[in-house]
């Protein structure tokens, strides 16, 4: 059993997820992928490969990946799903503009080491900061 395989298997195994082909090739593919990928823009690299594959399989799939811990949805706020592949402590910066979406390395921003517990009993998870401006791009680009 090739190498690639061996691993997507053990990281279904642990996660509890059953192994298909198309999820291994979904999984490969976003984990080839650069930056915050959509379902649209992964539908349309996987179709590559598996060109009878839908819109829906891949979102079901995706929505899997994201509720089991595979993978961390970028942000629940931002209107459109959008999965993180970077497994590293960080934050991001969004384009008010364009609206992309771009890592900012969590040292950059001289956060404190947040507590666990907030008030109230809100039980942290993880803290994702986003940074809100104009990207280099766009500030470029006549009005």
């Amino acid at each position: 059993m090739p190498d690639g395989l061996r691993t997507f298997r053990e990281l279904c195994t642990q996660h509890g997820i059953a192994v298909t082909h198309q999820r291994q090739v979904l999984y490969e593919t976003m984990q080839s992928m650069y930056g915050h990928p959509s379902p649209e823009e992964v539908f349309a690299a996987v179709k590559q490969r598996i060109p009878s594959i839908s819109l829906a399989t891949v979102y079901k799939n995706i929505h899997l990946f994201v509720e089991s811990g595979v993978f961390r949805e970028l942000s629940i706020h931002h209107g459109t799903l959008r999965v993180e592949m970077n497994k590293v402590p960080h934050h991001h910066m969004v384009c008010s503009v364009c609206k992309k979406v771009a890592d900012l390395p969590d040292d950059e921003l001289s956060l404190q080491t947040a507590p666990t517990i907030l008030p109230g009993g809100f039980l942290v998870e993880r803290i994702s900061v986003d940074v809100i401006g104009v990207c280099p791009d766009c500030q470029a680009r006549p009005n």
